[in-house]
């Protein structure tokens, strides 16, 4: 299997992209009825948006610290530190893909003004930035799991990385300016 992702790295990671994407608009749009996922409790579905501000700061500085270490060379600690933000990435995702196709998307209960021209801005950004990233966090993960270290800096690896990481803590970050638009 390694083999033929090795191989096939763009496919695969094409392949990657739209199974998540199509998750992601499935619950987004509440495509999966809300009587088959279990129901955890409302204290729990309450939380879950500030488990995620959590889980975004944290890995925003996770993400920034492994940019760090690869630029000092520290290629095990860049690489623990990015599966790690993966790993944040994923149960991010999890728990707001699971509270939205049980509830919906929060509404924003602000100003009319500050919605129009603050928040939504924001949170199209930061929806487009997720979007965009989910095939280059891909793609930089599968060149990393499917190769020696040492071949990697002849890869896209590093170019799409610098790209990828870049536009994923921009995301992280604006989805905290969202959580402090919505819960402040």
């Amino acid at each position: 299997m390694q083999r033929f992702v090795e191989r096939h790295v763009p496919a695969v990671t094409g392949l990657l992209t739209v199974v998540s994407l199509a998750l992601v608009f499935a619950a987004a749009l509440r495509v999966v009825p809300a009587g088959v996922l279990p129901r955890a409790p409302d204290a729990v579905l309450s939380a879950i948006p500030h488990v995620n501000a959590v889980i975004s700061t944290v890995a925003f500085v996770v993400v920034g610290a492994s940019w760090r270490a690869i630029r000092r060379g520290n290629v095990e600690r860049h690489r623990k530190g990015m599966l790690a933000g993966v790993v944040l990435f994923a149960a991010f995702l999890a728990l707001y893909l699971y509270r939205v196709a049980l509830l919906g998307p929060t509404d924003f209960e602000g100003s009319a003004m500050v919605e129009q021209f603050v928040y939504y801005p924001i949170l199209g950004v930061h929806i487009l930035l997720a979007v965009v990233c989910i095939p280059l966090l891909y793609y930089v993960l599968l060149l990393a799991l499917t190769r020696p270290v040492s071949e990697l800096p002849a890869t896209n690896h590093p170019r799409v990385g610098r790209v990828a990481a870049s536009l994923w803590m921009t995301s992280f970050g604006l989805g905290v300016v969202v959580y402090l638009l919505l819960y402040l």
